[in-house]
């Protein structure tokens, strides 16, 4: 018999390190849990596991009660000392509230320190967003002669700026979500929230485009995915291939290279503003929880008015 074999046995079936582990440590695995069970996203849970991870071994085997909000501001002044910026300590601070609001709904803790603990200020910074001119300069133009698939590409485009709707969510759409009697789109959001977009006669036209090009493919593959948007492999295309599409497309028509898919999302959100949509309806179309969110808008819409202001109106010169 092994010393391994002693020690897992005489902790009850447990090694001596997982009989070591945090209360702290036990808590974040079983947060991280109950956030895939509730359909959050891959990214949030990703991100959260990364900082509380962090926070883990910063308070060590302490106990919830040793654990105030003087210390969680020590577990900032760490992050700060690594180097991290004011957005990524902000991140990590709210996962450590996120970790308390649960212990405190579980009835493991009864206060939250880390809400007495300020968030960094941020930077406002608004993102540039392109006008209607310089998207559809990027919509009309012909795809470069490197493109591997020419078709998506302007219905990826089309879909991105024509719904206003996530990365994720473009990725995620399948053949039988197209309503093509409605002219919308069944798209699945954040926490698997349902909505319906509607498309114009751009998309669709891109899209009657596309589908004989995908179904060569499927016939050469020998397969036939669910996903609307696909590979030249057959399977799925990945979010970091929308990415590199868009990126190419934008820069081959002479726009910045930081011009990626959530630039469209802006657009479409600022540009319907601009054109007089209600606010309520673009929070629906974006599939925004919040109105907070969607009036960010209103700010980058001011801007561009300004903008505007400045470069034509005698007395601003």
């Amino acid at each position: 018999m092994n010393a391994l074999t002693t020690e897992t046995r005489r902790h009850g079936g447990r090694t001596a390190k997982e009989v070591r582990r945090s209360i702290v440590e036990k808590a974040v695995d079983e947060f991280l849990r109950h956030l895939r069970g509730q359909n959050s996203s891959i990214h949030t849970i990703k991100a959260y596991a990364q900082d509380l991870d962090v926070f883990s071994d910063f308070v060590g085997q302490s106990t919830w009660k040793q654990i105030d909000h003087i210390r969680i501001r020590g577990f900032l002044s760490l992050l700060y000392e690594r180097g991290l910026s004011k957005t990524s300590v902000a991140r990590a601070l709210a996962a450590v509230r996120s970790l308390y609001r649960w212990l405190a709904r579980e009835g493991v803790v009864e206060q939250n320190p880390a809400a007495l603990v300020s968030t960094p200020k941020l930077p406002k910074k608004l993102p540039r967003v392109p006008t209607v001119e310089e998207v559809n300069r990027v919509l009309d133009a012909k795809a470069p002669e490197t493109a591997a698939f020419p078709q998506r590409d302007l219905l990826l485009l089309e879909l991105l700026y024509g719904c206003g709707i996530r990365n994720s969510e473009l990725t995620g759409i399948n053949v039988e979500d197209i309503r093509y009697s409605e002219n919308v789109i069944l798209i699945r959001g954040k926490g698997k929230k349902e909505r319906y977009v509607p498309f114009g006669e751009s998309a669709l036209n891109a899209l009657n485009i596309y589908l004989p090009a995908r179904a060569k493919v499927m016939v050469v593959r020998n397969r036939a995915p669910r996903a609307l948007l696909i590979n030249l492999r057959g399977g799925r295309i990945t979010t970091r291939s929308v990415g590199r599409i868009v990126k190419q497309m934008a820069v081959a028509n002479g726009l910045s290279s930081d011009f990626h898919p959530h630039t469209l999302r802006h657009a479409f959100g600022t540009h319907m503003l601009e054109e007089g949509a209600d606010l309520r309806a673009i929070q629906e179309l974006l599939g925004h929880e919040r109105l907070s969110t969607t009036q960010r808008y209103t700010q980058l819409s001011v801007q561009h008015l300004m903008a505007v202001y400045d470069k034509t109106h005698p007395k601003a010169k």
